[in-house]
């Protein structure tokens, strides 16, 4: 299926620019919007909860900061960067009371409004720019003059509008300076869990862990089973990102090769397509996503679990030792 794109040549800046944005929450990707909205001539200001200690680092970037709720009441447009399970809540004590018809509602996930769990009045837009990388990327590539690509879409365009808001935020953002793809919210929540569970996290955790387990069960030391199946990973994807599957394969030995056509259907075979089929079915009815909810309303009992697991795990304290090998590498923790 064919999908559209546009550029900052189908964007109009003049319609965010004549805007008041807010933007709740500092994290990955809220300072990446504030200030790369703020670089780009918008009106922004940042909603904090009440102690925040992010307030102090947004003001030394030369931001507004003020609470929640004034930020909120303050806006035309209202964009929640907040974490997925807390969005909810600070929408309901924060936000809502203070939208009035013709304001617009925005997000950089589809999950709450996808699944439900946020219902905007009537009269208010919804729209989402989601950039298709971390806040951090968001804002380095701005900053150097490109951009990372954004899905942008539209549920509810209360104003007759909302389109054009959405590109014009989106050309704020950077994204237009290499693409604007229309998208809708079912699409964006549905695909982007997916590619994280099965692929991008879920799955290549699970690979890379698998392979260092097995060499290191079969007897080979922990510092080259970590070489040889996780350092060497970013090679790898980094080839295949710039220039696609092809030219990795061109890069690689014809013995690597061989062994890719050999041993990858072993690996990813009819019962892992079997068991991605499963995941995406449960993302689409929304299992997975009442899961994760009932998770969080449990204290996290099941994502700390996991994460203690993962932290300890050899293959992280082995990739610590390692690492501490590579001069290159920042010894700062972000």
């Amino acid at each position: 299926m064919a999908v559209t794109i546009y550029y900052e040549k189908d964007c109009d800046p003049s319609i965010i620019q004549g805007k008041k944005v807010a933007i709740i929450g500092y994290g990955s990707q809220g300072h990446a919007h504030a200030l790369n909205l703020m670089d780009s001539g918008v009106d922004v200001r940042v909603g904090l909860r009440e102690g925040s200690k992010s307030a102090e680092k947004a003001r030394e970037h030369g931001l507004k900061v003020t609470d929640m709720a004034t930020a909120a009441k303050e806006a035309d447009v209202v964009m929640i960067l907040t974490p997925d399970e807390t969005q909810p809540a600070v929408y309901k004590e924060f936000i809502e009371p203070n939208l009035e018809p013709g304001n617009t509602l925005a997000f950089a996930h589809g999950f709450n409004i996808h699944y439900g769990y946020i219902k905007a009045p009537e009269g208010v837009n919804v729209i989402m720019v989601a950039p298709k990388g971390p806040g951090h990327i968001v804002r380095r590539q701005y900053t150097e003059g490109s951009g990372v690509p954004d899905l942008v879409c539209v549920e509810t365009d209360a104003t007759g509008d909302a389109w054009p808001l959405a590109m014009s935020y989106a050309w704020a953002l950077g994204g237009a300076r290499s693409g604007l793809i229309k998208a809708t919210f079912a699409e964006e929540t549905e695909e982007d869990l997916f590619g994280e569970q099965a692929v991008l996290c879920g799955g290549l955790v699970e690979l890379v862990k698998a392979g260092f387990e097995t060499l290191t069960e079969a007897g080979y030391p922990e510092e080259l089973a970590y070489f040889e199946c996780y350092h060497e990973m970013k090679m790898i994807v980094d080839l295949m990102y710039e220039k696609g599957i092809h030219f990795m394969n061109y890069s690689i030995s014809n013995t690597a090769e061989y062994g890719e056509y050999y041993a990858g259907p072993l690996v990813i075979n009819d019962k892992s397509r079997e068991a991605m089929k499963y995941i995406l079915k449960r993302i689409q009815d929304g299992s997975f996503a009442q899961e994760f909810v009932d998770d969080c309303n449990n204290g996290h009992k099941k994502l700390l679990e996991e994460r203690e697991k993962i932290n300890t795990h050899p293959i992280e304290t082995t990739g610590e030792r390692v690492r501490s090998m590579f001069s290159w590498l920042s010894k700062d923790e972000d």
